[in-house]
């Protein structure tokens, strides 16, 4: 027995019957399977859309691209903006640090409000567009450390964490049975969509042309943001591609009762096998009594704050080492490209081999990468800090994607706004001991030591991963010998 053996066929009330999108005038019915989960069945994407879903992957994708900037170029700025607003290290470091706290912090209730229609996909977009230009000012024109938190740290990461909530969100919604390399992808124009601006912060980013640049990056995510917000749209809730069987052990209708064919495809068999659909839709409160939520905050936090002091710390560990602003510049390139590919990658790998093991294997690299760094600084090898430069960015950002979507597949679709709000909201820890208290552990043990802590750090994350379950799913281990075979009465 497997953990799909205890899914039964989707044979319950069909409590839709004869129910009609009204928009449209698509027909669609509601089944129940045996733990009395509800999916929404026979309504297509282009019912519902008029155009192919795949547009709500190609433009939550660039709408990351647009907003990669903010953090994973951020550091590739610091020595400018320090000579040009007289601020110290410590304090470029918490502006981040205070950015990364409100871009994680406003998932959560974000989510909220779009589970309560308070608020749109697309006006969560349009808002969150307008918030990320006033960051962009505030860091341009304002001396003041404290006035440069409110509008960067607060403003700015309120705004980015809008955009980031609502398009992995979205992406999620629209792909319930092959999420992990649909968000895999779209998660990763969250990294690599800065690469353009890590070499123009370290090139032609100066104290003469500071604000124009910064002004001109404000106005650009304002505009790409806007543009791919306009098109935004939910599907219905428990909704459920047509042709798609929800796992491969369920009974489907038949043709001759549903609207369409449940054929299905090989792929999206393969994943759901690997990754069965949750087992009902858990609110935020049962969620968190699973216990399987607070143990994935856990290890966010931790994983989070390694990948966050990476990026904070990279350039400037490669310029002490020794390494000329070419290897430094190119080094957070590397990690920029590599953190977004790699979480395109690994969100496909966890359709072959499951979140877990997946989430496992990135959090173990990430960790070894860190004594890797170190290893290269000391014998002052420049193509051995580029390779863990590599792998740190492939680890410190593949993790997020299976994050974004171990939540829906442990909890449902209904509910995930705020449940990975509540999951990713780890990353206001993350922000605080990853980028400022980061910069006092390199003041008080160097970089070797705090390099060495954050792979540490790492390795106990992956240890608490092992311990993730899909909640009210039965496992091979929790099987008693000799089991009573079930009946199909019993289901």
């Amino acid at each position: 027995m497997d953990d799909r053996d205890d899914i039964a066929g989707l044979d319950g009330p069909n409590t839709g019957n004869g129910k009609r999108q009204a928009a449209v005038g698509a027909a669609y019915r509601e089944v129940t399977d045996s733990k009395g989960r509800v999916y929404r069945i026979g309504e297509t994407d282009r019912d519902l859309l008029g155009h192919s879903r795949k547009l709500m992957v190609y433009l939550p994708w660039i709408a990351m691209m647009a907003i990669s900037v903010s953090e994973y170029a951020y550091g590739s700025a610091e020595d400018t903006l320090s000579h040009a607003h007289g601020w110290t290290q410590s304090n470029t470091f918490w502006i981040l640090s205070v950015w990364v706290f409100f871009q994680a912090g406003i998932a959560f209730p974000a989510g909220w409000l779009r589970e309560r229609e308070l608020l749109t996909a697309r006006r969560a977009m349009f808002l969150g567009a307008a918030l990320c230009l006033l960051g962009f000012a505030a860091l341009a024109h304002l001396d003041s450390v404290f006035l440069a938190i409110c509008g960067f740290g607060v403003i700015g990461g309120l705004g980015s964490g809008l955009i980031y909530a609502t398009c992995i969100n979205m992406v999620g919604k629209w792909f319930p049975e092959r999420r992990g390399a649909k968000t895999g992808f779209v998660n990763g124009g969250f990294a690599y969509g800065a690469l353009p601006f890590i070499f123009i912060f370290n090139y032609t980013f100066d104290t003469r042309n500071y604000e124009q640049v910064l002004d001109l990056i404000g106005v650009y995510v304002l505009i790409v943001v806007a543009v791919c917000a306009w098109f935004f749209k939910d599907p219905p809730k428990n909704w459920w591609p047509a042709d798609i069987a929800p796992s491969s052990s369920s009974q489907l209708p038949s043709r001759r009762e549903a609207p369409h064919s449940f054929a299905g495809n090989k792929k999206s068999a393969a994943s759901l096998a690997k990754n069965p659909p949750a087992v009902k839709q858990f609110t935020p409160k049962e969620a968190l009594r699973t216990g399987m939520l607070p143990l994935m905050w856990i290890t966010l936090v931790m994983t989070a704050g390694v990948s966050i002091f990476g990026i904070s710390f990279q350039v400037d560990f490669a310029r002490e080492t020794g390494f000329g602003p070419l290897v430094a510049a190119s080094s957070m390139g590397v990690m920029s490209v590599v953190n977004g590919v790699g979480r395109a990658v690994v969100g496909w790998l966890s359709d072959l081999w499951g979140r877990r093991l997946t989430l496992v294997f990135v959090i173990v690299v990430l960790g070894l990468a860190q004594f890797g760094v170190i290893w290269a600084g000391k014998i002052h090898s420049e193509w051995l800090f580029l390779l863990f430069a590599f792998l740190s960015g492939f680890g410190g950002g593949a993790f997020y994607p299976m994050f974004a979507t171990l939540t829906p597949d442990y909890f449902g679709e209904n509910y995930n706004a705020t449940n990975y709000g509540l999951v990713y909201s780890g990353k206001l820890v993350s922000g605080l001991f990853g980028g400022g208290l980061g910069s006092m552990v390199v003041d008080a043990w160097g970089y070797n030591g705090a390099y060495a802590l954050a792979g540490g750090i790492s390795m106990v994350a992956a240890a608490f991963a092992l311990l993730l379950h899909q909640p009210g799913r039965i496992r091979v281990r929790d099987v008693a010998p000799n089991p009573r075979p079930i009946s199909r009465e019993m289901i």
